[in-house]
């Protein structure tokens, strides 16, 4: 258990990251446009693959002249002459959630490049801040151990759940306060400017150059880095309070022995979370008890009304009467269903061959996501689906 505050008040944002500033980070620019360093961004850009941004320009045609442009950025970061595109914003529909749209920003493979040479030097810097409570974009911290940690949480009787959700977070995070926190560890104002700049290049939607006083662009490399940044202090206080908080980027969870500590711990993370100018959606957070289930992660997580049989290799529970257990929330699986539904439309131009390869990464990604589930069931169900959808493709 977390030691107790002396006070109910959360701590100045100025405090809390590294409130002496004797780890401050200095003379860090010239580890950035370092030229091996520069090639590595560019390995890690490619390999991921993507499309372009504003200029039009895609990875292959990057890959043709890539000796230029590293020298070209090289020079630009090393005498303060780099000015970032704005991101191309596209729409992409929401998984599971027909007729809803999210928003991504895809930078140019240029700025993609200095993004991710910046990611290269800024994650060893604040991966030791970083809170164990923390599990997104970290090396080493993946769902399935966020997932335990909550599971054995509530194995332990913690079955009360404050199950929120983070209103607009990337489009309304508040860009002064994530240069106060990034000004915590770094010390080298030439790089601080360089941030700054990336988060108010703007988007281009429409041939409209758009730029707001807020957010954090989705699609680039650097966006999953700050979103831990500001949220950093959020996971330091909850546990400061001795709250049992589990946070995936945005997504998170607490888990408490009685609705009481859960009221309680609502109230308090709300205040931390509007210090960091971070709002909860009122009308999608709610406290709810292990029987009646909660999602966290594309998993319903429940406790049963009947005994469930779950083989060797799921996770175990001690309880045999209403056991705890893990199903693939509803919107994952119409989700799964839309992809696979999508590639096997009957104007679809492929080859049963073709088309089989094609669906095959999806269904075992998908699968493995699942797989330590109570899914036997749902994948027999899913397995006889696909099964005719291939056959009514083949005698279409």
């Amino acid at each position: 258990m977390s030691e107790k505050p002396r006070s109910n008040k959360p701590r100045r944002l100025a405090d809390w990251l590294n409130p002496t500033g004797e780890r401050k980070v200095h003379s860090l620019v010239d580890k950035i446009y370092k030229e091996k360093n520069l090639e590595i961004a560019w390995d890690k850009v490619r390999r991921n693959k993507g499309s372009g941004g504003v200029d039009g320009v895609n990875i292959k045609e990057f890959e043709k002249d890539v000796g230029k442009h590293l020298t070209r950025l090289h020079n630009e970061l090393r005498t303060g002459d780099y000015h970032p595109a704005p991101v191309l914003q596209c729409s992409i529909p929401k998984a599971g959630q027909p007729g809803k749209v999210r928003f991504l920003g895809i930078p140019t493979i240029y700025d993609r490049v200095c993004q991710q040479a910046i990611l290269n030097r800024l994650e060893s810097i604040f991966e030791p801040v970083f809170d164990d409570a923390s599990f997104g974009y970290r090396r080493g911290r993946l769902t399935k151990s966020a997932l335990k940690k909550v599971w054995c949480e509530i194995e332990e009787g913690h079955e009360w759940i404050v199950d929120a959700d983070l209103k607009n977070f990337f489009g309304s995070a508040d860009r002064e306060k994530i240069m106060i926190l990034l000004n915590q560890q770094i010390a080298d104002g030439k790089v601080l400017n360089l941030i700054k700049s990336i988060l108010e290049a703007g988007c281009m939607l429409e041939d409209r150059h758009i730029n707001e006083d807020k957010g954090v662009s989705q699609g680039g490399s650097l966006s999953p880095l700050i979103s831990n940044i500001l949220l950093t202090p959020f996971d330091r206080e909850m546990r400061r309070k001795g709250y049992r908080l589990t946070r995936y980027s945005d997504d998170w969870v607490i888990t408490c022995r009685t609705r009481r500590e859960a009221e309680s711990a609502l109230r308090y993370a709300e205040k931390v979370l509007n210090k960091l100018g971070v709002r909860l959606h009122s009308k999608k957070t709610r406290i709810v008890n292990i029987r009646r289930g909660f999602e966290f992660l594309g998993y319903k997580i429940k406790r049963g009304s009947k005994p469930l049989r779950l083989s060797k290799d799921k996770i175990k529970s001690r309880i045999h009467a209403g056991q705890l257990y893990v199903y693939p929330t509803q919107k994952s699986i119409t989700h799964f269903k839309e992809q696979i539904r999508k590639r096997t439309r009957r104007k679809a131009p492929l080859s049963t061959k073709e088309l089989i390869a094609e669906i095959n990464p999806i269904i075992r990604g998908w699968g493995n996501y699942y797989k330590k589930a109570h899914v036997r069931k749902l994948f027999n169900q899913l397995r006889g689906w696909i099964v005719r959808r291939l056959w009514s493709y083949r005698h279409k």
